[in-house]
């Protein structure tokens, strides 16, 4: 027998009622606790164990206890065991930096940085900022396992990535919100918990480093990163062409911004888990209608009351909703939700264990000039200090950046579950501005690297969404050749020009 629909509407209530008499009740102590539990699973699975939950420290334990308001304190690095480059590009011949900036608008954070130059030695090719999301990782994640210049071996020597993006731009990753990676604080009042102070943060310090190097101020810029940056960079976006229209400071030449497999609009992310789920066989039919009946309808309301600036709603939409992705994680068994093509091997979906070793090795830690500052992977702490912003829409942004004429690539890998390509391609779809109707009706053309489909792209002015084949959540891990021929095509404006794998120009002959 079928419930009926007074049964299925008291029902939904009553589940949304229990999960936000439980962020009241108890002052939203249990919700943190159940999200500090995941925040923990999640770095766990990654074997990443950091020393600190977050990098808030005493002030006789900082680094460069000089270092003024607005300065930048920066060290020219050499890595040590860097193996020599196959290409012939000597480290020696090119600018890699690490440091750190006072934010200006902090009590007392500190940002940590690394910089490439182009492998290319042009300092006019152009400059990309990456954001890892977590929220709370660092981006050394990507560095090294993903895009960055070097690669690191299990005997903790590095060798040079094949397809780092320096071979193609000036590279820029930054620890952050305060309190990740190497970044830290003396005042815990430091710790941001809304796009906002987040925004306001990395705004300050892109002003700060281009006051610092002032030839690369006006190259094209582009903020790229994934997961939780989807967040991170809209915000971002916004704040940099905000402050160039009211003339703030430096101007930066901001052309665009790249979200891979992120989570930017929760509300459509959300409702595509079922669907996504089911296509990929990890449910049953039944599961999904269940999920679609009562979990989903629930998620919604609670995304609703949320809003733009909720902030108890909002947890409690964290717990709800996050209740659909635990659903369906019961019927994953040992798959990893990064890339459900592979499994977890014990409480292991990935092991970045290397990364914490090498950053603690006294010869790497000097090198970097970050004296006793503990390397944090993923901070549970600034995790769950942006739980009241999980759930806010961070798309609302966008369309303003897109009727300005400023790009937005959306990428996601076809595997990966946790931010799947069929809600990020839902919110892109679904998203209003004066090109909506054109980039719904065109076509989906077949992204090409060296002769073969590497995914399926669709376009229209400046709006791009692109699924990558045979990758997860981490599109550079797992596919860096594509990822690289992406990013060179997209900032070079010719991501969209298509070309069968057997045509060939009259200028190629």
């Amino acid at each position: 027998m079928g419930l009926s629909n007074s049964t299925i509407v008291f029902l939904l209530l009553l589940l949304f009622s229990f999960a936000l008499s439980a962020s009241t009740a108890h002052s939203n102590k249990d919700n943190i606790l159940q999200a500090g539990f995941h925040a923990k699973k999640l770095i766990a699975d990654l074997n990443l164990f950091p020393e600190d939950d977050i990098n808030i420290v005493p002030a006789s334990a900082g680094v460069n206890a000089s270092l003024g308001p607005c300065q930048i304190i920066e060290k020219r690095l050499r890595f040590p065991n860097l193996s020599p480059s196959d290409s012939g590009v000597s480290v020696q011949d090119l600018g890699h930096y690490a440091g750190y900036y006072s934010i200006e608008h902090s009590h007392a954070a500190r940002m940590f940085y690394f910089f490439f130059e182009s492998r290319n030695n042009s300092k006019e090719d152009p400059f990309v900022i990456w954001l890892t999301g977590g929220p709370g990782c660092s981006s050394e994640i990507a560095l090294f396992y993903e895009n960055g210049p070097f690669k690191i071996t299990d005997n903790l020597t590095l060798v040079w990535n094949d397809y780092g993006w320096d071979k193609a731009t000036n590279l820029l990753y930054v620890d952050q919100p305060t309190g990740t990676g190497f970044s830290y604080s003396t005042d815990s009042r430091d710790i941001r918990h809304d796009e906002k102070g987040v925004s306001n943060d990395l705004y300050d310090f892109i002003q700060a480093f281009f006051e610092e190097h002032p030839q690369y101020a006006k190259n094209d810029f582009f903020i790229t990163g994934e997961s939780y940056a989807g967040h991170y960079i809209p915000a971002f976006a916004a704040r940099v062409h905000k402050g160039n229209q009211a003339n703030e400071g430096i101007h930066i030449n901001l052309k665009g911004f790249a979200i891979g497999n992120g989570l930017t609009d929760p509300a459509i992310q959300y409702k595509a888990y079922p669907d996504y789920a089911l296509n990929m066989g990890i449910i049953s039919k039944a599961t999904h209608k269940r999920l679609n009946l009562l979990l989903v309808p629930a998620c919604e309301l609670a995304i609703k009351l949320c809003g733009t600036d909720g902030t108890v709603a909002c947890t409690a939409a964290y717990v709800v909703c996050n209740t659909i992705f635990s659903d369906i994680m019961l019927h994953a068994g040992d798959a990893n939700y990064y890339d459900i093509r592979k499994k977890c091997e014990g409480s292991l979906c990935y092991d970045f264990s290397n990364m914490d070793k090498f950053l603690n090795l006294p010869s790497v830690r000097d090198s970097l000039g970050v004296g006793k500052i503990h390397f944090v992977s993923c901070s549970t702490e600034v995790y769950m200090a942006l739980l009241v912003d999980w759930m806010r829409n961070l798309e609302v942004g966008i369309p303003a950046l897109l009727e300005d004429g400023i790009k937005l690539l959306v990428y996601a890998g076809e595997y990966d579950l946790i931010c799947n390509w069929l809600g990020n391609s839902r919110w892109v779809h679904a998203m209003e501005w004066s090109g909506q109707s054109q980039f719904v009706a065109s076509p989906e053309i077949p992204f090409i690297v060296d002769g073969s489909e590497a995914g399926l792209l669709k376009s229209h002015g400046p709006l791009s969404f692109l699924k990558v084949h045979d990758a997860g959540h981490m599109v550079p891990m797992d596919q860096p050749k594509a990822s690289l021929e992406m990013l060179k095509k997209w900032t070079q404006g010719t991501l969209s020009e298509f070309r069968a794998p057997d045509e060939k120009l009259v200028s190629d002959m």
